[in-house]
Formats: structure tokens, C-alpha cells, sequence
């Protein structure tokens, strides 16, 4: 089954100040079907808003038409001020590929869009990254060059004639000012405060970070002649990172001076590496850093990477849930400095998941989870709590190695322990998962029950349906055992070579997971004999059996090592 087409659009738009002609322009979006509005981050000091969206991708570019209009009406470039660099009412407006879809496709409805807004509201546009018509027009800072005040005599220069729109200009250009759209990977809009309010010191920090560095000069680095190459073009000092466009400017909303990134590769210009090296190269022109804000949404890797780092940084374990991971970016990246930082509004994959929160099993208070098995209802039931007890195994596995490699006296140890505690949290993550799937899996059986059997092919679509169903619901217990097995490992690990003050834990978590895969058998059985082909039945029931008895194997040697180190009179009891 392929999957659902999604695009992010991600309009900035020149106001920042009229929050009532934010929300007018914003709100346009949701008037589209199947399109969610994600998030609007107005900035004073910029005079610029950006919005982000996302949906499939007809729905999207409905939405981004539609802004843009608006914008159009309720903005006027004659009257814009701000410290951001900008030349049009939506003065960018790019669409990103989030899932099945290609870099190519979202470029061509790029492309699409940006016909649509130059024949239909007379507005110059160009195209730019991955959907640019020649190499010139890729970099934004080139199709932006000379902003809204040079945009009369750019429209007019057959070199830079607008890809859609008009060409000349007159009072309707004026107003709107142009556009530019494109299609591009994940831009992470960074500033990085700083306590000065010299815009000096903050560009020559954003010199040395930035791709395109600072012009090279003889003698003096500022008022020293500037050495050219010999086609008369000024040679470059390289910055740190690639895919990184940085400037300095003052923030009189917050009395300071920030540098301002727009990373265009997260790869290869890590957040938390930008922020490192921004630290140092402030430190060296007696600057401090006192934080950062990113603008708009950021990927939840972003994030998860920054901690790592940081935790890497200070010899902790990295195998912890990802909730306290996210927690450690934010003050080691200091994003709560100017304002709260929320992830649940500014992580992308958070505010996707918003329809689904509070739905999901695993959502659920350990009593309201209770009492809901306990209900009439015939779901959860053992599939899924098979699944959490084995989640349960899991976290015990990886507390156990958490405090090993926290302990005093191992610090030499702390990587081989925070190895574990990564595997375990994987694991532990994972079987949370399935503890819905199971529900999933026993609902989708109900619905195909509910098919319609009046006629023949109603009958036969019926069938098939089931026999589908039912295939999932024992590839869904599989799963739940082959993890459970596989997380005993660290349990098993930990037993041996763990925090022995921790041993009972460890052992509580093996017990817990050979709970997990008996459980799941169980549920492997109870669906296979309802399948019509009974030899792929026979073969998943072979699957189950053979982890079921390496299962019951590993939880009996390990039994045995706990007792002989704990109550050896105990042991083959």
C-alpha cells in the first residue's frame, strides 16, 4: 500500500505586527478540506509571519493560492518596514515533500502554482531551489537580491524577468511587490540570541558560519582591498557549514542582537553543531550566547540529535524516552530563553500526530487503561496487553542499564550502558506500538464483518476482506513475540553485567517479556484457526512456535543465573 501524498507549504508573509491581519491571512487555509494549519510564528521586529500547513498536495497548493491572495489585498509593500529581507506580500512561499512524494512532484506543483498566482493575480513570481528554471534563480538570496526597493528595475531586466506575471511595473506590482516559490527539503529557521547590541559583532559571527563565509581582503579584514579572482570576481572566505545562510541583525523587540540562519541542510549542518560553533566564535569577540529560538517548525530529529550530543558531550546514557530527550535540547539550546518553548506546537511530527493523541491506548492512564480492559469491551484484550507487559520488560531492561552507566565508579563504562539503554528504549517504544496495533488488528476484523452480502462480489469483497483482516491479526501478535525476544537480550545483558543491586529488576523484566511472547502465542493461535488457507496458517503458527520455545529457553537460564547469584537453595526450583 502506497503511502498518503503529504506536502508542507511554509508561506512567509511581509507582516508581523497586525495580528488581525495574521489570523485573516492564515485562516484562509483551513478553509480548504484536508489541509491543517500547523502553526503561525509572527515576529515584530521582522514584520514578517511565517505559517505552516500541510496535506496532500492539490488541497495544499489550493491553500497556498488562496493565501497569497489574501495577502495580497491586506498587505502593502509601500508601506513595509522590517529587518528581515523581503520584496513581496508573500514574499516566499515553498512547498516541501513530507511523505510519498518526490523532490521532482513537489517541484511541478510548484511550478503550477506559481502559474496560477502570475496569470490570475497579476503577481511577478519566481521560481526558486528545486523548481527554479535556471541555476541563477536556485539560491533565494539571488531572486531576492536588491529586495523591494530594486524589485521596479529587476522586473524590467530581461535577465531577471519574472518566470510568471508581469514584467512591468505599476500600482498593482507596487502593492503586492513579487513572490517567490519553490520546492525544498526542511529549512530550520535558527536565530541564535546573543548579549550585545552590536549588529557588527553578529555579522562577522554569521561570516564565520555561513556557507558563503566573508570576501577575502588584503591586509586589513574589514577596509583592506578586496582580492578578486581572475574573472574579476571577489574571492570567498568559506564559513564553517554548508547549507547554512546566516546574517546579523538587531531585534528591537527584545533589546538585543541575534545572528539568524536559515539551515537548508540538517545533515550537514546540525543545529546543535551550529549553535557549538556560534558559541565559540562569539566567546572569541567577547560575546556571550544566551540561548536561540527557532522560527516555525523543526523536525523532531532536529532535536533528538541535539541531545544526543549534549548527552554524548557529558558522558550520560542516550538511551533515554524521548520526551526527556526533548526537554535536555531545550535548555541546552537554550529555545526557552526569549519565550516558552512548546513542543507539542513547534515539533512538526507532534503536531501531526495531534488527531490521533489522547486515542491511542498507550495515551491512557495505567488506571483508565485498566479499567478499560476490564469494560465490556472486547478490546484491548490480550493481545495488547500482552504487548504492554512486554513494554513494561523492555523499560526495566533499560533502567537497569541507565543506572549502570550513571554509576560512580564506571564513568570508563558509560558508552557500553548507554549502547543498552538505546537498544532497550527502541524496544520499549516498539512494543508500545503494538499494544494499538493489536486493537487496531482486532478492529479491522470487525469492520470487515460489517461488509455488505447481498450480492456475490459483496460476498467475495467480504471474504477477501476478512481472510485479509485476519492475516494481520496474527502478523500483529508475531511482531509483539519476535520483539519481546529480542529485548531479553538486554535484560539479559544487564543480569550479568549490570548494577547488581539492580539484579531483581532485570530479572523482573525477563519474566515480563517471556510473559510478552507466551501471551502473544496465544493470540497467534486464537486467529490462525479462523483462516481459510490453512498452509499459511500452519506456517505463522511454525513462526510462533519456534519463538515461543527460545522464549520459554532464555527465560529458564536466566532464571537460574538470578537464583544461584541471589538464593542459591532456590535454584531449579
Amino acid at each position: 500500500m502506497n503511502p498518503k501524498k503529504l506536502i508542507e507549504c511554509v508561506p512567509n508573509i511581509s507582516e508581523g505586527r497586525d495580528l488581525n491581519k495574521i489570523k485573516e491571512i492564515a485562516s484562509v487555509v483551513e478553509t480548504v478540506e484536508g489541509v491543517k494549519l500547523l502553526d503561525i510564528d509572527p515576529g515584530k521586529a521582522t514584520n514578517r509571519t511565517v505559517i505552516t500547513f500541510v496535506g496532500e498536495p492539490e488541497a495544499v497548493t489550493e491553500a497556498a493560492f488562496r493565501l497569497i491572495k489574501k495577502a495580497k489585498e491586506l498587505i502593502d509593500m509601500r508601506h513595509h518596514h522590517g529587518e528581515h529581507p523581503r520584496f513581496g506580500a508573500t514574499d516566499v512561499c515553498p512547498l516541501v515533500p513530507v511523505s510519498g512524494i518526490s523532490m521532482e512532484e513537489t517541484a511541478e506543483y510548484a511550478r503550477r502554482l506559481g502559474e496560477r498566482v502570475g496569470k490570475e493575480l497579476n503577481i511577478p513570481v519566481y521560481l526558486y531551489e528545486n523548481a527554479a528554471t535556471e541555476e541563477k534563480r536556485r539560491n533565494l538570496a539571488n531572486v531576492r537580491k536588491g529586495e523591494y526597493e530594486g524589485l521596479k528595475d529587476k522586473i524590467q531586466d530581461p535577465a531577471w524577468k519574472p518566470d510568471f506575471g508581469p514584467s512591468e511595473w505599476n500600482e498593482e506590482v507596487a502593492r503586492s511587490g513579487a513572490t517567490a516559490i519553490g520546492a525544498r527539503d526542511f529549512l530550520v529557521a535558527y536565530n541564535v540570541n546573543l548579549n550585545t547590541t552590536s549588529t557588527r559583532r553578529a555579522n562577522a559571527i554569521a561570516f564565520d558560519i555561513r556557507e558563503a563565509g566573508r570576501v577575502k581582503r588584503k591586509g586589513h579584514p574589514l577596509t583592506g582591498e578586496i582580492v578578486k579572482d581572475e574573472n574579476g570576481n571577489p574571492v570567498r572566505i568559506p564559513g564553517k557549514f554548508k547549507g547554512v545562510k546566516g546574517i546579523g541583525w538587531y531585534i528591537d523587540e527584545y533589546g538585543i542582537a541575534q545572528v539568524s540562519y536559515n539551515i537548508t541542510d540538517i545533515n550537514k549542518a546540525p543545529v546543535h553543531l551550529v549553535f557549538d560553533e556560534t558559541v565559540k566564535s562569539a566567546d572569541k569577540r567577547g560575546v556571550r550566547v544566551t540561548g536561540s529560538e527557532i522560527v516555525g517548525l523543526v523536525p523532531k530529529k532536529v532535536l533528538l540529535d541535539a541531545a544526543d550530543y549534549f548527552l554524548t558531550k557529558q558522558q550520560r546514557s542516550l538511551g533515554i524516552p524521548e520526551k526527556e530527550k526533548i526537554k535536555i535540547a531545550v535548555k541546552s539550546l537554550g529555545l526557552d530563553d526569549l519565550k516558552p518553548f512548546n513542543p507539542e506546537e513547534k515539533i512538526i511530527e507532534y503536531q501531526l500526530a495531534k488527531d490521533t493523541r489522547g486515542r491511542r491506548l498507550i495515551d491512557l492512564s495505567l488506571q483508565d487503561f485498566a479499567d478499560l480492559t476490564a469494560s465490556e469491551n472486547p478490546a484491548p484484550g490480550g493481545g495488547s496487553v500482552s504487548a504492554y507487559i512486554g513494554s513494561l520488560g523492555a523499560a526495566l531492561g533499560t533502567m537497569v542499564a541507565n543506572l549502570s552507566s550513571h554509576k560512580r565508579g564506571w564513568d570508563e563504562k558509560w558508552d557500553y550502558y548507554s549502547a543498552w539503554a538505546v537498544k532497550g528504549e527502541r524496544f520499549k517504544q516498539k512494543l508500545l506500538e503494538l499494544t494499538d496495533a493489536d486493537t487496531e488488528a482486532f478492529n479491522r476484523i470487525m469492520e470487515a464483518f460489517r461488509l455488505p452480502k447481498k450480492t456475490d462480489e459483496e460476498k467475495e469483497a467480504r471474504q477477501r476482506a476478512i481472510e485479509e483482516a485476519t492475516i494481520y491479526a496474527i502478523e500483529v501478535p508475531l511482531e509483539v513475540m519476535q520483539t519481546a525476544y529480542e529485548a531479553m537480550e538486554v535484560n539479559e545483558a544487564m543480569l550479568r553485567e549490570g548494577l547488581q543491586t539492580s539484579l531483581s529488576d532485570a530479572m523482573v523484566g525477563i519474566l515480563a517479556l517471556a510473559t510478552a511472547v507466551e501471551g502473544a502465542y496465544f493470540n497467534v493461535l486464537i486467529n490462525a484457526k479462523d483462516l481459510n488457507n490453512k498452509e499459511k496458517a500452519k506456517k505463522l503458527i511454525n513462526r510462533g512456535e519456534d519463538l515461543l520455545k527460545k522464549a520459554r529457553k532464555k527465560e529458564n537460564e536466566l532464571r537460574q543465573e538470578a537464583l544461584e547469584k541471589l538464593h542459591p537453595s532456590m535454584t531449579n526450583f
